[in-house]
């Protein structure tokens, strides 16, 4: 067993302690205070209040999600992954039977909003046994549906809701190739005589920023993707819904990697 020191001499150990601790105090914290100042000048908006405030109006508050990855240039992405009519032979024309959206925050790439409806073939309204194989989709979900008119109104109803139509709120949907957005859409809009809301117009193919984020083509799409990124494959592939999460759990992957997404169609 050592000595005890004597309470005297432990005294003044204990004083000569809280005397340097307060000497060191006063040295460090008008430096802390300083390093602080020089952060808040070199960050002068990205965390002011009006900054902060405009995020969190978007539901951007959360800074852990903030500095998980890289900023993304828009608010919101919508995923969208449509199945139609189809047969061997190909049908003629083919038309919209599946119309899923995910709303996937920016910030966070999470989901925060889901659109889904089955619509109503009215040219072809008979399912083919290659559609009802390849799709999972029965007569009995396509049938007494809305028409894909009144399915176009609804999804403009709820991108209202969702704030999606704020010239504010920068948001691109987000789509598996240029087919849904370039060709189907559009050319069912012509043949029934509707038009194609401007919001339809832009979007992002995730083929396209697969390549140029991992530098090789994903040739069977999301099955290559999922591959690629060491993803398990959710659901069952060409059911829209499902096709769609898959997406959306890519685009996070690649996000965290510090991807940045940008529009990949040309302008109408």
């Amino acid at each position: 067993m050592g000595k005890e020191v004597p309470d005297a001499a432990r005294c003044s150990m204990v004083a000569l302690v809280r005397t340097t601790a307060a000497r060191l105090h006063l040295k460090l914290l008008p430096r802390a205070r300083n390093t602080l100042r020089s952060l808040l000048r070199f960050f002068p908006q990205r965390y002011g209040s009006t900054t902060t405030g405009k995020l969190a109006s978007h539901g951007f508050a959360s800074m852990a999600a903030m500095s998980s990855f890289p900023p993304q240039r828009y608010h919101y992405f919508l995923v969208l992954d449509f199945e139609a009519t189809c047969d061997k032979p190909q049908i003629h024309p083919q038309e919209i039977i599946e119309f899923p959206i995910l709303k996937l925050n920016g910030r966070t790439m999470e989901i925060e909003s889901t659109f889904h409806m089955y619509v109503q073939p009215v040219v072809h309204p008979q399912l083919t046994p290659f559609c009802t194989e390849l799709t999972g989709i029965i007569q009995a979900m396509v049938d007494g549906q809305p028409s894909l008119q009144q399915v176009l109104e609804r999804v403009d109803e709820w991108m209202a809701k969702e704030g999606l139509l704020d010239p504010s709120v920068k948001s691109i949907f987000v789509t598996c190739g240029d087919w849904d957005l370039k060709v189907m859409l559009p050319g069912q809009c012509q043949y029934l005589g509707l038009p194609v809301a401007d919001y339809f117009k832009q979007w992002i193919n995730l083929k396209k920023a697969y390549s140029f984020a991992m530098g090789s083509w994903p040739k069977n799409g999301l099955l290559d993707m999922n591959k690629g990124l060491n993803l398990q494959h959710i659901g069952r592939p060409h059911s829209g819904i499902d096709d769609c999460k898959n997406i959306a759990n890519i685009m996070k992957t690649l996000a965290h990697r510090g991807f940045i997404f940008k529009q990949t169609s040309k302008p109408f």
